[in-house]
């Protein structure tokens, strides 16, 4: 397939482009929100705004009242997202939570979805349990209670779990804590007993929580999909984050780009416009190459998971570790080619390498990717 928009993609790049960066700009999201110190981290004006669009339903089946629409196209969501910085629960909850519930019951879907589809409800994704991506090893458990299950253990950096409607949990339901099989899917609700959260302010100012499940008591329509048959549904949830976090990275990676590229054009130094140096012409055209193949790895994988090919789960990580490595590139290209002032709060390039150290993490740094890759190759 080429590796790049069909016309109804291209009109929706061109619909959330404008979007994006009006309502969701740097200055009237991510800097207000974090000098307001908000609880959320985000904005939920901005939210309805989205689903008005029909952006928060964008995965979801039409019979769900969603709009049936790939990963492409919400990594063109995601891309602006990353351009402008914009604090956003669209990830973890149009994503990464809507593909869980999609493996769920019709009564699962019918308590959640509606909430998510209207931009009222958030929902949470709640897998690691250590500093470091490890989704093979989970031992958070839940043991079978009466007509139910009873959940123990702790999740980390679970993004916007202390806002969550639902946190969407990975836990052991049999096994030890490394075995492949014996997982199960929970939908578990914010006001269940027995949940406490230590809330966090990550780097880029998002707001995230180490979660405690303290013999939470949950009903078994609570369960996502098959009891201890959950690692499939769980690998479609990590794919669908990895992905969605490698688009994130490449508008991030473009966004830094644009503003240095926009600073070498009026900055002068020795009488000149930086721009003219041919050292910072070399290093802004090698970014631009980077970038580009970085924007052609994720379309690639998003064209593979919605075609539902064995290849998909490789070049998914192919993207996230390409996507990490580029972006971090631009992102310290920027500030260098900013000089000093690069450093300051003052100026935006800042920001930028603030998410990307943030988001490098999330599903997965570059280095898991490789590693990664390199298995699922036999290697």
């Amino acid at each position: 397939m080429p590796l790049y928009y069909t016309e109804d993609q291209a009109m929706l790049a061109d619909t959330v482009t404008g979007f994006m960066a009006d309502a969701g700009g740097i200055k009237q999201q991510l800097r207000h929100f974090r000098d307001m110190d908000c609880k959320d981290g985000f904005g939920h004006a901005l939210w309805k705004q989205f689903a008005e669009m029909g952006l928060t339903g964008m995965l979801a089946e039409e019979a769900d009242g969603g709009l049936a629409m790939g990963h492409v196209e919400a990594g063109i969501v995601l891309k602006e997202i990353g351009r402008n910085l914009t604090p956003s629960p669209f990830l973890t909850t149009s994503v990464m939570g809507i593909t869980a519930l999609s493996g769920g019951s019709d009564d699962l879907r019918g308590r959640w979805l509606p909430g998510v589809i209207a931009g009222d409800s958030v929902l949470a994704i709640a897998i690691d349990e250590s500093p470091k991506h490890r989704p093979e090893r989970i031992a958070a458990r839940a043991e079978k209670a009466g007509n139910g299950f009873r959940l123990s253990g702790s999740k980390a950096f679970v993004v916007q779990g202390a806002s969550a409607d639902a946190i969407i949990v990975a836990a052991r339901t049999s096994g030890s804590d490394s075995d492949d099989d014996g997982i199960t899917l929970f939908a578990v609700p914010k006001d269940a007993s027995g949940i406490s959260h230590e809330n966090l302010r990550l780097v880029d100012s998002a707001m995230a929580s180490n979660i405690t499940f303290d013999n939470v008591e949950l009903d078994g329509d609570c369960v996502i999909g098959d009891v201890d048959g959950g690692r499939a549904l769980l690998n479609k949830v990590l794919n669908a984050g990895r992905i969605g976090a490698a688009a994130e990275l490449t508008g991030v990676g473009q966004g830094a780009f644009d503003i240095t590229t926009a600073y070498l054009k009026t900055r002068k130094q020795f009488g000149k416009l930086i721009g003219e140096f041919q050292a910072l012409q070399h290093r802004a055209a090698h970014l631009y190459s980077e970038l580009e193949i970085a924007t052609a790895a994720v379309i690639k994988a998003q064209q593979l998971l919605d075609g539902g090919s064995e290849k998909a789960e490789l070049m998914v990580s192919v993207a996230k570790a390409k996507a990490a490595r580029t972006c971090n590139l631009a992102v310290r290209e920027g500030v260098q080619m900013h000089g000093g002032v690069g450093m300051t709060d003052e100026y935006d390039i800042g920001l930028y390498m603030k998410r990307d150290r943030s988001l490098s993490e999330f599903m997965g740094d570059q280095y898991y990717h490789a590693e990664r890759v390199a298995r699922l190759n036999g290697y």
